[in-house]
């Protein structure tokens, strides 16, 4: 799954990307003449692949259109579209990354969908994260499709064995909680944090962030996160302290990324991880997990000033500019858009079968309440939960077109304060600060 989850690129990369895509346009195969008639140009990246032949024959059937469908391996995707938007190859509805949305805009490769009311109206029952990360200055550029969210699990057998009857739900009882366990052997670190500089760290930090009530940037897009109060002070200071004072993370949580903090919490070494949702099926899978049928998910505990809010993520079906420069190409994606991201013969039938057949998550809340999907979720996890969770998940505040080179000076400031080279506040300060200087230059 975690295909799809790719790191944005650096402004300077991005735009060193573009200028050398043109001289490349012409070498790529299916960068002729646009297709004739009806047909619609239609581009994904290599996930779910029979999947997507099989709602599409069953587009091409009811809409008498024909669609023109490609892919591109997810690591070689993003780059590729660059230089199919540079070369103005043929395309008319792809497959979009949130982190993507910023930089695609601005460039005009993406068109919003806002004149389209049948389009706008799923939104009542998208989850608002899902709207708000396809949304930008005010405009939206699609329809949500696959949706998932940093959750927070725990090893039931570790907590019973530690005396509680109930997980944490603040940070300062997971801190009581966790020094209970190391007291009486029940795991050295007992919280996995994963704080390694990967495409991951963003998310595990905005979880910590948003769940001790603050931000990385206000509403206007400036830097707040080295506020006392509102920031990302309280967040980072507690991972600190997690640490370096009560020694309940491991001091090589810098060195950790998600995939192996994955395995290490598998494999029964910690009682509480932060970890993607949809790995809760992995690890209670007897074939994959030591820990199967007691990996359980509760709230994320909440700061002092906080919530059990989340970070989620999520990828959407856009239309590019070319096909919205022309009304009866823009009507014809419009109508593939609504097949995959919206009902297609009265149902959410593309989100609903990419989640019995992948287990992904999506985005659309009526699916909640299906039979199928909530038996499915059912043999791994508790669906209820599931929902409550994913109701306050929140976009990464973060996404920018350079976000790239932000996030490199801010994982280094993240872990310098871990390590002990910095104070937090002295960390975000910077951090601040090469916010606030690449968005004076954008």
């Amino acid at each position: 799954m975690k295909t799809g989850f790719g790191r944005a690129i650096g402004r300077r990369e991005f735009l060193k990307t573009s200028a050398l895509a043109g001289g490349a346009a012409l070498a790529l195969p299916g960068m002729g003449a646009f297709a004739a008639g009806n047909t619609i140009n239609y581009q994904t990246w290599s996930a779910a692949v029979d999947l997507v032949k099989s709602h599409l024959a069953a587009f091409e059937k009811a809409s008498g259109l024909a669609v023109d469908y490609a892919n591109a391996p997810w690591a070689q995707y993003r780059d590729a579209m660059v230089t199919k938007f540079v070369g103005a190859a043929p395309m008319d509805v792809l497959w979009v990354s949130d982190a993507w949305l910023p930089e695609w805009a601005e460039a005009k490769w993406i068109a919003p969908i806002n004149a389209y009311d049948n389009l706008m109206a799923y939104n009542s029952d998208a989850e608002a994260f899902c709207t708000d990360s396809m949304t930008y200055k005010g405009e939206q550029y699609g329809l949500t499709y696959y949706t998932d969210y940093m959750g927070f699990i725990y090893d039931a057998e570790k907590l019973s064995a530690a005396g509680f009857s109930a997980p944490p739900a603040s940070w300062d009882e997971l801190v009581e909680q966790a020094l209970v366990m190391k007291q009486k052997g029940i795991a050295e670190f007992p919280l996995m944090l994963a704080m390694a500089k990967e495409s991951w760290l963003i998310e595990f930090m905005s979880a910590m962030v948003f769940s001790h009530g603050g931000r990385f940037t206000d509403d206007k897009g400036d830097s707040i996160m080295q506020e006392e109060k509102g920031g990302a002070l309280s967040a980072l200071q507690w991972v600190v302290d997690a640490v370096n004072k009560h020694k309940i993370v491991s001091p090589g949580c810098v060195e950790i990324g998600e995939l192996n903090g994955l395995k290490a919490f598998a494999a029964g070494n910690h009682a509480f991880a932060l970890l993607p949702k949809y790995r809760l099926a992995m690890l209670n899978d007897p074939g994959q997990s030591q820990i199967a049928g007691r990996a359980k998910q509760a709230l994320m505990p909440m700061g002092a000033d906080g919530s059990h809010a989340t970070v989620g993520w999520m990828r959407f079906h856009g239309m590019s500019a070319q096909a919205a420069a022309d009304k009866a190409r823009a009507d014809n994606a419009a109508k593939l858009i609504e097949w995959f991201g919206g009902k297609a013969n009265g149902e959410y039938t593309f989100q609903k079968l990419l989640f019995l057949d992948l287990g992904s998550g999506f985005g659309v809340k009526p699916l909640f309440e299906d039979a199928d999907v909530r038996a499915a979720y059912n043999k791994y996890g508790d669906v209820e939960m599931i929902q409550k969770q994913q109701a306050l998940a929140q976009k990464k505040d973060v996404i920018t077109p350079w976000f790239g080179d932000w996030s490199e000076v801010n994982g280094a400031a993240w872990q310098s304060a871990i390590l002990g080279n910095a104070t937090p506040a002295d960390a975000l300060k910077e951090a601040g600060a090469e916010w606030d200087d690449l968005k004076s230059q954008a």
